[in-house]
């Protein structure tokens, strides 16, 4: 067993795991953050995506103690009262069908926005449908998902 501390979702927090707890095990099971899913262990779907130090992460193949002293930020962090521009997007637009990949998906596009615009590049249809090739979702034909992610990245 290792003690890990991180920053998660702005609150300090402070767990003994043993050191083969993944990131995605450590906020589902220790913090019980269950917005982070967990579709294939083997870092494909995406839908375990999370935020570490303002990167995306797939936090399935992320060791929890390999993150000691990061800031990590779930899905559930993303709001603050409100809901974020991807989360009001992906509603607005109907990104999702069953939701499982769906946090994976706004946490992916927030990245993918935030990096676009510190690069000063344009953010278009072909550059997000190439952007979710590591996200899967088995429901929809990420129409709507690239239509909500072109619409809260001009609210960002």
């Amino acid at each position: 067993m290792t003690n890990v501390s991180m920053t998660v979702n702005g609150k300090a927090v402070s767990h003994d795991v043993p050191d083969t707890t993944l990131l995605s095990e450590f906020l589902r099971e220790a913090l019980r953050l269950t917005g982070t899913h967990v579709g294939c262990d083997t870092s494909q779907c995406g839908a375990c995506v999370v935020h570490v130090d303002g990167k995306a992460v797939k936090s399935c193949t992320a060791l929890a103690v390999s993150l000691e002293g990061a800031s990590v930020t779930t899905v559930e962090g993303v709001a603050n009262g409100d809901l974020h521009p991807m989360q009001t997007a992906f509603n607005e637009h109907h990104g999702l069908q069953c939701g499982f990949c769906t946090p994976g998906m706004i946490m992916t596009g927030i990245d993918m926005v935030n990096r676009y615009k510190a690069a000063g590049k344009t953010l278009d249809e072909a550059a997000i449908r190439d952007e979710l090739e590591g996200n899967i979702c088995r429901c929809t034909g990420y129409h709507n998902i690239v239509k909500a992610i072109e619409d809260a990245a001009a609210k960002m």
